[in-house]
C-alpha cells in the first residue's frame, strides 16, 4: 500500500510537466498526410506506436512476468486483434469521442496492469486476478479506439475503398512499430531476468508502472476537464481547404516563373 501511495504522489508531482509530453497527432503529421501515400500512412502508424508511451507501458506490464515465447506471442496477438478491430471499424464508421477521455481510460489500463503485477487483487481484495487474456483483449479494444480517435483527426478522403486502404496501412504501421518496440522490451527483460536485480526491483518496477499510469491519467483528465473546441478533435475542414489553396498558389507561382524564364530566353 505504501508503494501505491508513493506512486500516487509521484504521479501528482509530475503533472505540471505533462504538457511537454502530451501524446497526439502533431500538426506536421496532419499536414503531411493531406496527400500522403499508403506508405506514408504505414510510416505514420509505426511512428505513432513507437512514441505511444501509454500503449508501450501497458505492453511492458503485460510481458513483464512472461518467460515463454509462446506466452508473449499469445498475449500480444490477443492485444493486436483487439486494437485492430476498433482501429479499423471505428475509423471507417466515423465513431469517435473526446480523445482525452479515451487516453485517460488507456492510462487506467496501465495502472491496472501494474497493480495486477504487484498482486494487488490478492493482497488488497483477497480475490484472484481477472482472466488476463480476456482483460488484455478488452484493453486492446480501448487502445485501438484511442488510435482511431487520433487517425480521425486527418481527412481520409471520400472514396470508401481509398479510406479503408489508408486505415489498414496505418494499422500495418502500428503493428510494425509494436513489433519493433516489443523486440527491444523482450530482449531487455530476457537479459534482466538473468541478473540478481530482477527480483529485487520487480516490485519497484511495477510500482513505477502504476506511477506512470497515474501521471498519464491525471494528464489526460486535465485535458478532458478543460474545454476544447470540436475542431480541435479533428483536422479542421477550413485548414484542409487552406492547405490545398496554398499548394495551388505555389504551383501557379512556379508556373509563372517558368513561363517568365522562357520568355527571357
Amino acid at each position: 500500500m505504501r508503494l501505491l501511495i508513493a506512486a500516487l504522489a509521484l504521479g501528482l508531482t509530475l503533472l505540471p510537466f505533462g504538457e511537454a509530453l502530451a501524446h497526439g497527432m502533431s500538426e506536421a503529421d496532419k499536414q503531411s498526410m493531406l496527400d500522403g501515400s499508403y506508405l506514408d500512412y504505414v510510416w505514420l502508424g509505426a511512428s505513432h506506436m513507437v512514441t505511444g508511451y501509454d500503449h508501450l507501458l501497458f505492453l511492458f506490464g503485460v510481458i513483464f512476468f512472461l518467460t515463454g515465447f509462446k506466452d508473449v506471442v499469445k498475449f500480444v496477438t490477443v492485444f493486436t486483434i483487439g486494437h485492430s478491430i476498433t482501429l479499423i471499424f471505428a475509423t471507417f464508421m466515423g465513431i469517435t469521442a473526446n480523445y482525452f477521455v479515451i487516453d485517460a481510460v488507456i492510462a487506467l489500463s496501465v495502472i491496472y496492469k501494474g497493480f495486477d503485477n504487484l498482486g494487488g487483487f490478492k493482497k488488497h481484495f483477497n480475490i484472484e486476478s481477472p482472466n488476463l487474456l480476456a482483460m488484455v483483449f478488452a484493453f486492446g479494444l480501448i487502445h485501438g479506439f484511442g488510435l482511431s480517435t487520433r487517425l480521425q483527426q486527418i481527412p481520409l478522403g471520400d472514396d470508401n475503398l481509398h479510406i479503408l486502404i489508408r486505415i489498414i496501412s496505418f494499422n500495418v504501421g502500428v503493428e510494425l512499430g509494436q513489433i519493433a518496440a516489443l523486440a527491444v522490451m523482450v530482449a531487455v527483460l530476457s537479459f534482466w531476468r538473468r541478473t540478481g536485480s530482477f527480483q529485487r526491483f520487480a516490485t519497484l518496477s511495477n510500482a513505477a508502472l502504476v506511477a506512470g499510469g497515474l501521471f498519464l491519467f491525471f494528464l489526460q483528465s486535465h485535458g478532458a476537464f478543460h474545454a476544447i473546441h470540436g475542431e480541435d478533435l479533428h483536422f479542421a475542414t477550413k485548414n484542409h481547404q487552406h492547405a490545398h489553396e496554398d499548394m495551388a498558389i505555389e504551383a501557379d507561382l512556379e508556373q509563372r516563373r517558368m513561363e517568365s524564364a522562357r520568355d527571357n530566353l
